[in-house]
């Protein structure tokens, strides 16, 4: 069986104010193919676009077991993976956790993968992840200022009733 080239999973998320109109940003990279997306909702928050983007990517891969390195300016999403933050959330029943839904949405697509985190600092000149923060922006509040009209991220607006105000001075 021939071994498959690794395939790169550059994401970004984006948010005029947070809550807000917010997007996400994928460049999907493998040997000579490349393959963009992005898409936006009316309010969310950027922690839950900066996860979107990495859900949406991993659900882009078609073959199982697939070697991904996802390249993020995300210390959030990042984090959880590295810190095994997320395999805490997990064995706590999910309990106070932010975006469970992504999360939970998120962690079969890891484990059908080998995938390997990297962040990368953001707005640094990096040629993907600028790409990247374009296409989110663009697909968020870009979208919205051309009077093109948003869905709502019916996970955000769930769980939004759980969550004080106050959490949102300081991100998620």
């Amino acid at each position: 069986m021939t071994e498959r080239p690794i395939i790169y999973l550059y994401t970004d998320g984006a948010c005029s104010g947070n809550p807000g109109p917010g997007g996400y940003g994928i460049v999907l990279k493998c040997g000579p193919l490349r393959k963009e997306m992005s898409g936006g909702f009316i309010r969310t928050t950027n922690n839950r676009m900066e996860l979107l983007a990495v859900i949406l990517g991993l659900e882009a891969i078609k073959w199982e077991g697939a070697t991904v390195e996802v390249w993020s300016d995300s210390s959030y999403v990042v984090n959880a993976i590295t810190k095994g933050w997320l395999f805490n959330w997990e064995r706590k029943n999910w309990n106070k956790v932010k975006n469970p839904d992504l999360w939970q949405r998120f962690l079969p697509l890891y484990r059908r993968h080998r995938v390997t985190f990297h962040w990368l600092k953001g707005h640094a000149g990096h040629p993907e992840n600028e790409r990247c923060d374009r296409l989110a922006v663009d697909a968020g509040a870009g979208a919205l200022s051309r009077g093109e009209s948003l869905p709502a991220d019916t996970g955000f607006e769930q769980n939004e009733g759980s969550i004080s105000g106050q959490e949102f001075l300081f991100g998620e």
